[in-house]
């Protein structure tokens, strides 16, 4: 709001605006008059000696009227031009009084006007100084025109003193009590609408206030009537959900949401804190906590539910993180134990069986079976010492890898291993890419990833392998048939495997060493139609 609407209402002053009407109320109140006045003069029913005065004065209120409205097109001080507008119509006025028969004229109420023109347009103390004038040129002219000093037209006018006094009495009181009502009722009006102005601006200020809080905010807000349509829809909303307001604006929350049970046939269901699985606007699955309250008008009466949620889906994974990093070291202090005692005396039985089977002469049936025994009681040892790594992965020893030649590597061990003859092998890399890790380690955990990759690919397909520099991210993607929605969760836990001969420690091995790297594992759908594990270091 700009300077001058703020002073008309706080008393200092008017504005330009209030000045403009103020121009415009006086020309309608002159034309009515004086216009009245020619009509009459028009139809013979009024002197013709009064009438051509009048008809100046007339003219010459139009004159000043158009030199004020121009003028106030560039004028500032608008109190001090205020000023000048209520002493032209007081001397106007009283033009128009002395013209009109002066104790006789019917015209001295128009003072009355002109005071409450000032009690709007200045202060309380300035429309009281208004009203003293005008009781001062009234009492004054009435005093001139007893003694016979004024004059004008011949008119016949009384010549007691008893009829000057009366009037100049009544007036005089008349034009300061309404100074001072006016005034008063200006004055108080100033301050209501100075008040309306204040609260007007706190509630707009509250209205931006409101309307930031709610763009910012991290928790999305959504709000439904009672048939169910969401009437608000924040930022937050839009961005958790994919929805745009224009998109769910008075749809209903069970069309769009079918999973959030805010609302049913009996009415708003009120939840201090819930938790549901639904889908965004991608058609993916978002874990969403939520809670919902009434709103109510000034009257109590509910007009509306609020449904404040959050997406919950990273905090669950973390948490599931969490808890499988608690299995995980719980089962390798148990575990690490155990393999110890069985592999002490593992080795000593591989030991005894071949001493026995190269001394002795055996029978073909006996060999082949000593062979077995030998076979699997390595491939036991073996199993533990995976499950040693597992249980108790060593510190990573941090290097620069350049990953153009851990690639390379891994390209060569694929080609030898006649596990990958009918696989095809694609690398996305830049040859300048670097990453800090454990190239041992590092070495381990893409080589698990392609035993995995081999077998859910049934040893044909495309395998790829990237690496984005600047998101640190290792990629392992294959052909297969990807993993089942329901085991996604359990797929790095120990010894879980879908595999008939698998060990499940491959994949649990893979989390152990990027975990032991700081980092995290996620697992996705590759555009190949197989799985996608990205290693974040």
């Amino acid at each position: 709001m700009n300077t001058d609407k703020k002073q008309i209402f706080s008393g200092q002053g008017p504005d330009r605006r209030g000045l403009a009407w103020f121009l415009a109320f006086r020309v309608a109140v002159i034309t009515l008059f004086l216009g009245g006045t020619a009509v009459f003069f028009l139809n013979g029913k009024m002197g013709g000696d009064i009438a051509p005065f009048l008809f100046l004065l007339l003219a010459l209120s139009y004159i000043q009227a158009l030199a004020s409205a121009l003028t106030l097109l560039w004028v500032k001080r608008f109190r001090f031009f205020a000023q000048i507008q209520l002493l032209w119509d007081l001397i106007f006025v009283t033009a128009i009084i002395l013209i009109t028969g002066g104790v006789l004229s019917a015209f001295s109420f128009v003072y009355l006007l002109v005071i409450i023109s000032a009690s709007f347009l200045l202060t309380r103390r300035q429309t009281f100084f208004v009203s003293g004038t005008a009781a001062i040129l009234y009492g004054g002219l009435l005093d001139l025109q007893y003694f016979g000093y004024l004059r004008i037209l011949n008119n016949e006018i009384p010549t007691a003193l008893d009829p000057y006094l009366y009037s100049v009495f009544v007036h005089v009181v008349a034009f300061l009590l309404t100074g001072l009502l006016s005034g008063t009722l200006a004055g108080r009006w100033r301050s209501s609408e100075a008040e309306l102005q204040r609260k007007s601006i706190d509630y707009q200020e509250l209205e931006r206030l409101n309307s930031t809080i709610l763009s910012h905010i991290s928790s999305g807000l959504m709000i439904i009537n009672r048939r169910g349509r969401m009437r608000s829809f924040n930022a937050a909303a839009e961005e958790i959900t994919g929805y745009q307001l224009e998109e769910v604006y008075d749809r209903d929350v069970r069309e769009v949401f079918p999973n959030l049970p805010v609302i049913n046939d009996e009415g708003y269901c009120l939840v201090t804190r819930a938790e549901t699985i639904t889908e965004n606007s991608l058609h993916q699955k978002i874990v969403l906590g939520y809670a919902t309250t009434l709103i109510k008008d000034h009257q109590e009466n509910d007009v509306g539910l609020l449904v404040t949620f959050q997406d919950l889906s990273q905090l669950k994974e973390v948490e599931e993180q969490l808890k499988r990093n608690d299995r995980l070291a719980a089962v390798g202090r148990m575990a690490s134990g155990m393999a110890h005692e069985i592999r002490n005396p593992l080795a000593s039985i591989s030991g005894s069986l071949q001493l026995l089977f190269e001394g002795t002469t055996l029978s073909g049936e006996d060999s082949r079976l000593m062979a077995i025994v030998l076979r699997e009681a390595d491939r036991l040892s073996k199993l533990l010492t995976d499950f040693l790594i597992f249980a108790r992965p060593r510190p990573p020893e941090m290097e620069e890898i350049k990953i153009s030649l851990l690639f390379a590597e891994c390209q060569n061990l694929l080609a030898g291993d006649e596990r990958f003859r009918d696989i095809t092998l694609e690398i996305g890399s830049s040859q300048d890419a670097f990453l800090i890790a454990d190239i041992n380690m590092l070495r381990q955990a893409i080589w698990n990833l392609f035993l995995n990759a081999t077998d859910a690919m049934a040893g044909s397909g495309i395998l790829k392998l990237s690496f984005n520099e600047h998101s640190k991210c290792l990629t392992v993607e294959d052909s297969g048939s990807g993993i089942k929605p329901e085991i996604r969760h359990r797929v790095f836990d120990p010894f879980f495997s879908t595999k008939e001969k698998g060990t499940g420690l491959g994949l649990a091995t893979v989390f152990s060493i990027v975990d032991s790297h700081g980092g995290r594992i996620e697992l996705g759908e590759s555009l190949n139609g197989g799985a996608a594990f990205r290693l974040y270091f």
